[in-house]
């Protein structure tokens, strides 16, 4: 399937498509041309013409030729839809170019609902591999191995299922966020966010111990981290009597959340600003450009999903046998939120 296809789909020009499909980041003047798009491609099965791509690079390898065209399906575990998580939705886009790139076709776009639904009428999909995105619940994972050739996984934690995947360790990340607000001097620090056998949360607390600061068990806020809940996470921390001076959040979404309530909040008041330390872990788009911009540990999604892609090409050429776990690494990047620049 053609660029050309694609505009006579959107209305869009070839040069815009292009720099749609191929810059995950790329956004068109107009937001929802640039979905428009993408569906546009997903609905016509849109693959690069290999032949084009290695002459426009300059190369002349034809192992990805010679090697075939896979369909893979995705499996949104942690949520219903992309827009309830951010750090998922730019891995989804970013998948979407590393498949284009490794002569790949985005399949369906499945959730947890979906796949009971697979297993109950008995059906089959047609798709090679399939990509999850997120933590997969346990109880569905051997229906998926069995539809699917190829299996991988992207999580902030290893799954420990028969399956390859590609993770950056949630417990590493917060404990390099926590260890910085330690560096600054907090010791009154709080955690927003999942607790329910969490790594993030586990780091979070075993950071603590290690530096011999006992859990407050106030300024433990449980949430579903979303952006809602972050914002009332904030409402919760001006109840405590002995306020944390610093607030480490399990995502980007939850910390935007809570930091919009504190604008809000602050906002009404002549005297008694509460302005804690705020940090957090995923590093997506929206970090670099809120008010304040938000420290966070960067989670290299780029480098996560061009392994994964690697990887699940490998085992549905038979490459390797064994289920695979890769670790990638965690950055802290600091910016306004924590008090740093302020």
């Amino acid at each position: 399937m053609s660029l050309k296809a694609i505009s006579e789909a959107t209305g869009a020009s070839v040069s815009t498509i292009s720099r749609v499909l191929n810059n995950p980041s790329y956004q068109c003047q107009n937001p929802d041309m640039t979905e428009k798009i993408r569906e546009a491609a997903r609905s016509l099965g849109y693959v690069p013409n290999q032949n084009a791509r290695q002459l426009k690079l300059g190369s002349h390898d034809k192992s990805i030729n010679e090697a075939g065209r896979y369909v893979v399906d995705i499996l949104l575990a942690r949520f219903d839809t992309l827009d309830k998580d951010p750090f998922f939705s730019e891995v989804f886009r970013i998948a979407e170019t590393e498949f284009y790139k490794q002569n790949c076709t985005v399949g369906k776009i499945l959730n947890v609902p979906d796949i009971s639904l697979i297993t109950a009428n008995n059906m089959h999909t047609r798709a090679d591999g399939l990509l999850i995105l997120g933590k997969c619940p346990a109880d569905i994972v051997e229906e998926l191995l069995r539809q699917y050739r190829g299996t991988i996984a992207i999580d902030r934690n290893p799954m420990e299922y028969k399956m390859d995947e590609v993770i950056c360790n949630g417990s590493h990340a917060a404990a390099i966020a926590v260890e910085y607000l330690l560096e600054l001097g907090h010791k009154k620090i709080a955690y927003v966010g999942d607790c329910n056998m969490e790594t993030r949360y586990m780091g979070y607390y075993e950071c603590l111990l290690s530096h011999k600061i006992p859990l407050t068990y106030d300024y433990v806020i449980p949430t579903n981290q979303t952006r809602e809940d972050g914002y009332r996470a904030f409402e919760r921390v001006l109840t405590c009597k002995n306020r944390p001076t610093a607030v480490f959040c399990a995502n980007d979404v939850t910390a935007l959340g809570f930091l919009e309530a504190m604008k809000e909040k602050n906002g009404r008041r002549k005297k008694q600003i509460y302005r804690p330390a705020v940090i957090s872990i995923d590093d997506i788009e929206e970090a670099s450009s809120f008010s304040p911009m938000l420290t966070t540990v960067r989670i290299p999604k780029e480098d996560m999903v061009h392994l994964a892609v690697l990887t699940l090409r490998d085992r549905l050429m038979k490459g390797h046998k064994e289920n695979i776990r890769l670790e990638t690494p965690c950055h802290l990047m600091v910016r306004e939120s924590s008090g740093v620049h302020l």
